[in-house]
């Protein structure tokens, strides 16, 4: 009689789940200024003067962290920001 072996299943850790993730966006040469602002008050629900002020930074520094909290929410947002051509990246936050 064969015995049944557990298959090794890998899931998320949960620290991993429980941590904090921020959403960066990258600096691209393809987008208009004034496009990246609408994105980002759209997608992000920033004003008008928080939008430009992000905006300005991805410009300037070349990225700029839009949003930190839940993995899975930021995972969201992450892909709302590809649906509008944004480059933008999912990062762990350091813990303090």
């Amino acid at each position: 009689m064969a015995t049944l072996e557990t298959p090794d299943i890998k899931t998320k850790d949960q620290s991993d789940l429980d941590s904090v993730w921020s959403v960066i966006v990258h600096n691209d040469p393809v987008n208009l200024m004034s496009y990246v602002t609408l994105v980002f008050r759209r997608v992000l629900g920033f004003s008008k003067q928080k939008a430009e002020r992000h905006m300005l930074e991805v410009h300037n520094k070349g990225r700029s962290m839009v949003w930190s909290g839940s993995r899975e929410q930021a995972e969201l947002y992450v892909q709302q920001l590809h649906a509008h051509l944004l480059l933008a990246t999912l990062e762990k936050a350091p813990t303090p």
